[in-house]
């Protein structure tokens, strides 16, 4: 494997990059191993602890809007407190679980990682199902404590929105997550710690931030899901048809702008298939 060589022709032999080889699609010692368990179970963890947080707080919106028991319509959190609990909450997971599991909390983001070869199709499975049941415990919790208030405010789960086709609703849901899976790749580049790298990143605060953004723009549309486990966990507990009518949406989006992230960030911006083409010329 040639190293990259910056325009120019310097030496940077010191933090000269090379890209890391691709997780094994199935690495059957990985499944020996505590450090995987120990990812699976940071993965249900951080969902439940973000599903509590994130629909307590849809839900304290709604209460005190509610018109029947307060007038001021301009109460509560607003739209950007329910944005900002979500980002919010992302930054503080990720920071806290990124050097056990990578701070993926989403399965969306587990595709496109495993799409990018950045993670086994065992530990791909396993965190998809630990961040469903995450979800789904981390809903019941708040339905455990707070039954009424769920019950009658939604639940906070994911819906389509009045007066929006689901045309409307998936494209939202797939550059939402696109936007997330993009900065997660980008974020989270080995490259950005070697020679070409300026500025240092913290990487859960960009993601952070642009689960933030995503919000501001798609909850008047479908709520935001761009997380299939969050939309998925809500309707399991809440149960009642609204939730199931467009669940689709919240599963079939984010994957589709996964998958774009992941072909966006591994075969244009950083080359895969101009390195590939190069290969196969060189073995022609």
């Amino acid at each position: 494997m040639t190293k990259d060589v910056e325009v120019g022709g310097h030496d940077y032999s010191a933090k000269d990059y090379q890209d890391p080889p691709p997780a094994d699609l199935f690495d059957a010692q990985e499944l020996t191993k505590w450090s995987f368990y120990r990812a699976i179970i940071a993965e249900f963890v951080a969902t439940l602890l973000f599903l509590y947080i994130t629909v307590l707080t849809v839900i304290g919106y709604k209460s005190q809007t509610d018109p029947i028991h307060s007038s001021d319509q301009c109460g509560g959190v607003g739209i950007l407190g329910i944005a900002w609990a979500f980002g919010g909450m992302i930054f503080v997971l990720v920071y806290c679980t990124a050097g056990i599991s990578g701070g993926h909390i989403n399965p969306a983001v587990t595709f496109g990682l495993l799409l990018a070869r950045k993670v086994s199709l065992p530990r791909a499975v396993m965190y998809i199902v630990a961040q469903c049941l995450g979800a789904i415990c981390g809903c019941g919790l708040v339905k455990a404590f707070q039954k009424t208030y769920y019950d009658n405010y939604g639940g906070g789960a994911n819906g389509l929105a009045d007066g929006y086709s689901k045309g409307t609703g998936l494209g939202a849901e797939i550059i939402g997550t696109f936007v997330l899976v993009y900065t997660v790749f980008s974020a989270t580049d080995p490259k950005r710690n070697a020679r070409d790298s300026h500025v240092p990143v913290l990487a859960p605060l960009p993601i952070g931030f642009a689960v933030f953004m995503v919000h501001l723009a798609t909850i008047p549309i479908t709520g935001t899901g761009i997380n299939p486990a969050r939309s998925f966990g809500a309707a399991v507990i809440y149960g009642k048809d609204k939730a199931w009518d467009d669940q689709w949406l919240f599963w079939v989006g984010p994957m589709i702008g996964a998958a774009i992230a992941a072909i966006y960030h591994q075969y244009v911006l950083r080359a895969g298939a101009v390195k590939a083409l190069g290969s196969f010329r060189s073995n022609a």
